[in-house]
């Protein structure tokens, strides 16, 4: 499996030597318009664009190419190196997961770690993890309502309803730059915005819900929900068979928050009985992982640790420090 910028795939197979040869041999401009057009302005380039890095560096190089030629200088070069130095660096990439399936999951993602004050606009290893071990485990999502918790730009989420079969994925987070973050990749992967329920601690109105095409399921909604002011009644119109979350427990000033929304859980449903809880961590600072854990016993919400594989085909780095526990609240 491999993860990609396709943005840059289709100037990266421009043959460099024969570009030469033609540019040597191009008595005007026309063979140049050809290959900005074909290059740059590239189905595939519109769609990812290219970065402004990559496209500098690309025009940069193709006039010195035509310099080498002794012809004359082409003004259309230079003004479409001028455009270009003028833009800013993209702060967004796209990147392709495949899945076991066959299909995608087609991301657009931040390109720094930490960016508009938030960690959410990239996907983290716990995400990828927590994917991996779902997709061997579909009977856990199969015709049942998820909510996810923290869903970031939503990878996990996506890879469940593209090959889980649930009937209802419920995304949630409370940042508005990651929700409209993470809208835009719902579409992109083929779910269409229709309406919907935004769950806040003012208001129950002003959503987005989102459907599969052709009414198929699953029907998917984006929910802004925040752990320390959610009531029971707001859960209780989500109604989730499982939760699921990944890479939420990193801080231990927000652990207080969400166990007191996961004790909430049980009046999520009209049956009162709690859902299947599963939480995936990477362990970066284990003093954080362990206060989970002991506060998670301090009000009685029984663990353990469900078995993952030693690898996951998302990740082609070193394998991160990854556990998920599995709830009975």
């Amino acid at each position: 499996f491999q993860r990609r910028f396709l943005a840059a795939r289709p100037l990266r197979s421009l043959p460099w030597p024969e570009l030469e040869q033609s540019l040597r041999a191009a008595p005007d401009s026309s063979l140049l318009a050809d290959i900005l057009h074909k290059t740059v302005l590239h189905p595939l380039c519109v769609k990812y664009p290219p970065s402004t890095k990559y496209r500098r560096c690309f025009l940069t190089e193709l006039i010195k190419k035509h310099e080498s030629t002794a012809a004359e200088p082409l003004d259309e070069l230079y003004d479409a190196l001028a455009d270009v130095l003028k833009e800013e660096e993209s702060t967004h990439c796209y990147k392709n997961y495949l899945l076991p399936t066959g299909d995608c999951v087609t991301l657009s993602e931040s390109t720094a770690l930490i960016s508009g004050g938030t960690t959410g606009l990239v996907t983290w290893e716990a995400a990828l993890q927590l994917a991996q071990w779902a997709l061997e485990s579909p009977g856990v999502f199969s015709d049942r309502t998820i909510l996810e918790l923290g869903s970031g730009i939503g990878f996990t989420g996506i890879a469940i309803c593209k090959t889980c079969q649930p009937k209802t994925f419920i995304f949630s987070d409370c940042h508005p730059r990651v929700l409209r973050q993470l809208g835009e990749n719902i579409r992109l992967n083929g779910f269409i915005p229709e309406h919907g329920v935004t769950w806040s601690s003012q208001a129950e109105s002003q959503g987005l819900e989102v459907e599969g095409k052709n009414c198929q399921t699953p029907k998917v909604i984006v929910a802004e929900l925040d752990w320390g002011s959610v009531t029971e009644k707001q859960l209780l119109g989500l109604g989730p068979d499982v939760v699921i979350a990944a890479d939420v427990v990193y801080d231990p000033e927000i652990i207080s928050a969400l166990i007191g929304m996961l004790q909430k859980l049980p009046t999520s449903r009209a049956d009162r009985k709690a859902p299947e809880v599963f939480i995936a961590s990477t362990i970066r600072n284990p003093d954080t992982y362990h206060l989970f854990q002991a506060e998670l016993d301090k009000v009685g919400i029984r663990w353990q640790i469900i078995p993952a594989h030693s690898s996951c085909n998302f990740l082609y780095d070193v394998q991160p420090n990854v556990t998920i526990l599995q709830l009975f609240i």
